[in-house]
């Protein structure tokens, strides 16, 4: 038992020692959010994907290429239109004439990093061509079924100003995505270092050297679900969730895959931080990010003006923070 305590506690440190060189990295080109990276961290752990909802400009393919770049990985970009097919993301058969044979050639979905921009811009039926790869780390093309490398993050961006020309997320999209997250505008001080940064012949992000493999990636990825989550902290993310669906104030509660989400995201980031153990306090920080997207209020609740954050905070306030053990 003693030699598993060790084994989990290495593991761990190897985690969190992963985890400050890669957002080390990204912090070269990508100033002043660092709560922001490690969130994004948080949700890589954990084989989640990310869901930026941010105006143009504030760095989200920035911080998506030099996280490729960090972890020496393969990267594409997605831009969504409204004449976007499944196809073009997941790849076709082409027929060659000289084998007389189909060959599937591979769409951009097949990379181990995938920005997905302005995904609210692509209709319902190529939003639709990403379920599978986030849920199941594959695609379907003509019967057949492909393997996406390992790990596979996807990060999709929604535009919150912009209306036209744009198709709302339906709900069983917004759940796939572990997180919701917004970067927001920089400081003046890091908003002046970006700037500065500019004064070169080459991109900064060109600066970037992979300081970790993907298969190192892998093994962080896969101790992670040996840390300890106490029956304390686990009844406290059950009642934090079952709040939402008996709250007169909201419509749709979280689903059991939002549970999911939630208990994966804190044992990343209690990981992340060189912890064995799963605390309260993870909880309450990761709470806002996953459960954003999974609540939706019934109209009173929108006609008075409240909004899904302040619901959430209310729920957090509300519920009592449980006892707990480490071991």
């Amino acid at each position: 038992m003693e030699t598993s305590k060790k084994e989990l506690n290495k593991s761990v440190k190897f985690i969190s020692d992963s985890a400050a060189k890669i957002a080390e990295s990204i912090m070269k080109v990508f100033k002043g959010k660092s709560e922001v990276v490690e969130l994004i961290l948080t949700t890589l752990f954990a084989k989640g994907h990310v869901l930026l909802e941010d105006v143009p400009g504030t760095g989200k393919t920035v911080l998506a290429k030099s996280l490729a770049k960090s972890i020496d990985s393969t990267f594409s970009r997605i831009q969504c239109t409204p004449d976007l097919m499944p196809a073009d993301v997941t790849g076709s058969s082409i027929f060659y004439p000289k084998t007389q044979e189909f060959q599937f050639r591979s769409g951009p979905i097949m990379s181990s990093m995938v920005l997905v921009d302005e995904l609210n811009r692509a209709t319902p039926r190529t939003q639709s061509a990403l379920l599978e790869a986030m849920a199941e780390c594959q695609v379907s093309v003509d019967g057949n079924t492909y393997k996406l490398p390992e790990p596979f993050f996807l990060i999709a961006t929604e535009n919150p100003v912009e209306s036209e020309g744009t198709f709302p997320l339906p709900e069983a999209q917004k759940d796939r995505f572990m997180m919701s997250l917004s970067i927001g505008y920089p400081d003046l001080e890091n908003e002046a270092m970006i700037i500065e940064s500019q004064r070169s012949i080459h991109h900064p992000i060109e600066t970037i050297k992979p300081c970790i493999t993907c298969e190192e990636i892998l093994t962080c990825l896969n101790d992670i679900v040996d840390v300890h989550v106490d029956r304390g902290v686990l009844d406290y993310i059950l009642q934090l969730v079952n709040t939402t669906r008996n709250d007169s104030l909201i419509k749709v509660g979280v689903s059991p895959r939002g549970a999911i989400a939630l208990y994966k995201a804190c044992q990343s980031y209690a990981a992340i931080h060189n912890r064995t153990y799963v605390v309260p306090d993870d909880v309450k920080t990761l709470v806002p990010y996953v459960f954003e997207k999974r609540i939706i209020l019934n109209p009173d609740s929108l006609m008075k003006g409240y909004s899904n954050s302040e619901i959430i905070k209310r729920i957090l306030d509300q519920q009592p923070v449980p006892n707990y053990s480490t071991k």
